[in-house]
């Protein structure tokens, strides 16, 4: 009927034009019903949904990647010290901007020097149980791609030091990396001092943060730093000990692979254990022993607290130079671990702000000119009051004065004039 209506009254419509148009007419009909159908509904979102999971399986693949190259846990824990020495360098008032630019900028330090120590070691990671699933060894990432993660996050978080801090902490960020990753990685492989020289390694970052914080180091910030370098000793003998035949086979020169009896190897943990005792009382009072013009960073309980806590840690490592097992290995690496935590939260719980200082400085001199002098009021013959004054009566000694010098008879005993 549609057909006989066009040649009707179109007359000047020919027959090609109409079979062109039924043909266009035909095609654009089963485009549309291939747009349309069930089909091709469900293949538009499956191509989609398979980008979306590779795009997720990928970022997941590399963020492994870079969580293992970094050890992120060892750099959470050079950020906890470096924190920790933030906020024993600050004011009674933390800067906590300023702290979260510190501890970001230590973060990407320390990742670039843990990525860099795998980018040297891949052979004998390889070579190790404990360290052949690592990215590098297992060819889960390439190595031109870690030293491009390593350069860059090492470089920003050195420029985020610099620009957030002072350009005191980006220098002891920057001298930590080089340290670390190109004196003390090889060093491994040469002589048995590389254990020495990781030790100053995990000693810096608190230091780096009391930079941060001040724009300066003193003797109150060494505190923290010399806690870290004697506590891991102790801690990586017990380590080294037990991973002995492991360390041997990747090709690092351990203390205690030139050590089959583990005496001196015991004997080094115990000797480091025992230096920490001294540190509590440093850092309540750093002017009685050193004649220091600051006193110290925490309030006299700490002392005691720091005291029981190395007692305790010392116990451990006469338990392993006594018995030298892998047991005893395990139990004092497991001390040592605990010792860290504690002893940081004790610093920061007894700190002593800067605003305390002056209260106790105008304390301390107010009892020692009332303990040393006398004043009588007296009646001249005019009846006028006169002041005299008399300074005979004896000084008394601090409490601490016992506690600093009698358990350590090594140590400087502090001076007293005594009339």
């Amino acid at each position: 009927m549609r057909l006989k209506l066009r040649k009707e009254f179109f007359p000047f419509y020919s027959k090609s034009k109409l079979i062109n148009h039924n043909t266009n007419h035909n095609y654009l009909t089963r485009h549309y019903r291939q747009l349309h159908s069930p089909a091709a509904d469900l293949s538009a979102p499956a191509t989609a949904t398979k980008t979306t999971t590779d795009l997720v399986s990928l970022t997941r693949h590399y963020a492994t990647c870079y969580w293992q190259l970094s050890k992120a846990r060892l750099s959470m824990l050079v950020v906890a010290t470096s924190g920790t020495g933030f906020v024993l360098g600050s004011t009674s008032a933390v800067d906590l901007s300023a702290l979260s630019w510190t501890c970001m900028g230590t973060m990407m330090v320390a990742a670039s020097a843990n990525s860099l120590n795998q980018v040297f070691e891949v052979k004998n990671d390889a070579k190790m149980k404990r360290t052949s699933r690592r990215p590098l060894p297992s060819g889960r990432i390439s190595i031109p791609h870690a030293v491009g993660w390593a350069s860059s996050v090492g470089l920003g978080g050195t420029a985020l030091l610099a620009t957030q801090a002072n350009l005191l902490a980006a220098g002891l960020a920057a001298s930590n990396l080089v340290l670390y990753a190109f004196v003390y990685t090889p060093l491994k492989q040469i002589h048995p001092v590389n254990t020495w020289v990781g030790a100053v390694v995990g000693a810096i970052p608190p230091l780096l943060g009391w930079a941060a914080a001040s724009g300066d180091i003193c003797l109150n910030a060494m505190i923290l730093p010399a806690a870290l370098y004697f506590w891991q000793l102790p801690h990586f003998m017990a380590l080294a000990y037990m991973c002995r035949d492991d360390y041997a086979a990747g090709g690092f020169k351990m203390y205690s692979l030139a050590d089959e009896s583990g005496r001196r190897t015991a004997l080094v943990a115990l000797r480091n254990s025992i230096y920490l005792i001294p540190l509590g009382f440093l850092a309540y009072d750093c002017e009685l022993i050193f004649s220091s013009s600051r006193r110290g960073v925490t309030s006299e309980w700490f002392c005691l607290e720091s005291t029981a806590l190395t007692l305790a840690i010392s116990a451990a490592a006469f338990s392993f130079y006594r018995d030298r097992t892998r047991e005893k290995a395990r139990r004092m690496f497991h001390a040592s671990l605990l010792y860290l935590p504690v002893f940081m939260s004790g610093l920061l719980i007894h700190r002593r702000s800067d605003n305390q200082q002056p209260l106790e400085d105008n304390a301390k001199s107010f009892m020692k000119s009332s303990s040393s002098a006398e004043t009588i009021e007296l009646e001249d013959e005019n009846g006028n009051q006169k002041m005299e004054r008399q300074s005979n009566r004896r000084q008394a000694r601090p409490p601490v004065a016992y506690a600093s010098a009698a358990p350590f008879p090594f140590l400087p005993a502090p001076s007293y004039n005594v009339p």
